[in-house]
């Protein structure tokens, strides 16, 4: 294979790569991160009002893993595994540094994680993923409903992977070029164009099974994937007003993901019966 451009399968007819000034959507980021801020301020004054509540756990929600984008790692979600252990969650991060290398390779690796954590906890696992991470979520959940119980993506574009921003495309390109060159752990140009772009492709297209959550969240304000292909027709489609990168920031988007994963809400101030309160293993934090 001589070239690095991404395969035309991956974006089939309906869907469009971005426009170069499509980008400056993704200015509200700092709007989005100030949202966060103020939200954490004001969840601090509500736990010193109230700090028990803050360590009640449904008993049947899974425990959530969360998963990174592209060029991102586990630390991209910390903020928003933060919000969900405050409500009750237990939370894994899926030991992905930087997601840059194979997807089949990285599918793989965070299969092997959640195998561990099912084992450990007894249960199935939800996974909320954040671009890329989500298309590999919901390609697990497809392989394995034996392990993930929920899928919950955010501006992940499982119709169309090469529906996004020309600079992804030249950061992809980039990666190929480090990988020729000898450099390890990064894509090859099979996870662009060949057979590994082909499968993980196909994988995110198959049905998701009977019995496993689907929560799709896009924005049409997203300035680096186009919102359509992140409209998977099997998924409860939410639409939030959010620039792709700011998604795992904004308090409004991360209440979605919030009521996505945790089955029943708890009342403020109240333990209800079928609630136990737990002191130890609250997941890892991120």
């Amino acid at each position: 294979m001589t070239t690095t451009t991404l395969g035309a399968f991956l974006l089939p007819e309906g869907f469009a790569r971005l426009a170069p000034h499509a980008v400056l959507r993704e200015g509200s980021l700092l709007l989005e991160a100030t949202r966060y801020a103020h939200s954490r301020a004001g969840e601090r004054r509500a736990r010193r009002a109230t700090p028990y509540v803050s360590r009640v756990v449904p008993r049947d929600a899974d425990p959530v893993v969360l998963v990174p984008g592209f060029l991102c790692g586990d630390l991209s979600l910390r903020p928003l595994g933060r919000v969900l252990r405050e409500q009750g969650l237990r939370t894994y991060r899926s030991q992905i540094r930087a997601n840059v290398g194979c997807t089949l390779d990285a599918a793989a690796e965070l299969e092997t994680r959640l195998e561990s954590i099912a084992l450990r906890r007894g249960s199935r696992v939800q996974l909320v993923g954040h671009s890329l991470g989500g298309m590999l979520a919901r390609g697990i959940a497809v392989r394995r409903p034996d392990l993930v119980s929920n899928i919950v993506t955010m501006g992940s574009p499982m119709l169309a992977p090469a529906a996004h921003h020309p600079s992804l495309t030249a950061a992809a390109e980039a990666l190929v070029r480090l990988s020729r060159a000898g450099l390890g752990g990064v894509m090859a140009e099979e996870c662009l164009a060949g057979a590994c772009a082909r499968r993980s492709f196909e994988e995110s297209r198959e049905p998701v099974p009977a019995g496993t959550g689907f929560t799709a969240i896009y924005s049409r304000r997203d300035g680096v994937v186009d919102w359509r292909a992140c409209v998977d027709p099997l998924a409860q489609a939410v639409e939030v007003s959010a620039s792709h990168l700011g998604m795992v920031l904004d308090p409004r988007v991360i209440a979605h993901v919030v009521a996505a994963v945790r089955p029943r809400a708890v009342p403020a101030g109240r333990i209800p019966a079928d609630v136990s309160v737990l002191e130890v293993d609250r997941g890892e934090s991120a």
